[in-house]
C-alpha cells in the first residue's frame, strides 16, 4: 500500500488537448472547418500540419518513456 507522504511525479501529458503543444494547430483546424462550412478538402492543409505535430507529440513521449529506467 503506498505512502499517504508519496509525492506524484509530474509528466509531462497532453491529457487535455488545451495542454497539448498542437493545441494552435488543432484549434486552426476547426476555425477552418467553421470558416468553409465543414468542407474538409480545403482545410487539408491544417488537418496535415495538426497530424504532423501529434506525431511528433506523440515520438516525443515515447523516447521520454524509453529513456526512463524502471530500476533506477
Amino acid at each position: 500500500m503506498a505512502s499517504a507522504n508519496t509525492q506524484s511525479v509530474s509528466y509531462p501529458s497532453a491529457a487535455r488537448i488545451s495542454d497539448s503543444e498542437c493545441y494552435p494547430a488543432y484549434t486552426a483546424s476547426l476555425k477552418c472547418l467553421e470558416v468553409f462550412s465543414s468542407d474538409k478538402s480545403k482545410c487539408q492543409e491544417h488537418f496535415d500540419i495538426y497530424k504532423e505535430c501529434r506525431k511528433k507529440e506523440r515520438e516525443a513521449r515515447l523516447e521520454r518513456n524509453r529513456s526512463r529506467s524502471l530500476f533506477s
